[in-house]
């Protein structure tokens, strides 16, 4: 069992790379933070979408009575609030890298780490909304 909720973090995160690069993404940043905030993993996807990607890592043990979703699904999880600072941190890293125009998206992977299932949800903000 994992001892915090940071090497919870960190187990999720390398298994969300992990998946993603099963799925021919190329992993370009893990952990990139400004005084904005933090976006876990910057990827490329296999048609060069630029891709933040929020990992949610879930550490429960399932109980008979209870789906996952019961507590609570990992796009709820990233408020509205929290998408307006991965929004400024993305603009920032774009900034930082001198990248004026690529596609981009904004996806989340949830990964359970007791059994290790991952799943990705694409485009799960819209930045337009902003």
């Amino acid at each position: 069992m994992l001892k915090d909720s940071r090497s919870a973090g960190r187990k999720g995160e390398d298994l969300a790379c992990k998946f993603l690069k099963k799925d021919k993404y190329k992993i370009l940043e893990k952990n990139f933070s400004c005084r904005q905030g933090e976006i876990d993993i910057i990827a490329e996807d296999r048609k060069g979408v630029l891709c933040f990607v929020e990992v949610k890592a879930r550490c429960f043990v399932e109980v008979k009575a209870r789906s996952r979703d019961d507590y609570g699904l990992p796009v709820e999880a990233v408020t509205h609030s929290k998408q307006k600072r991965l929004l400024a941190t993305a603009f920032i890293y774009l900034e930082n890298k001198r990248i004026k125009s690529k596609d981009m998206r904004f996806d989340i992977v949830s990964v359970y780490l007791v059994n290790e299932e991952t799943q990705i949800i694409k485009n799960a903000f819209d930045v337009n909304y902003y």
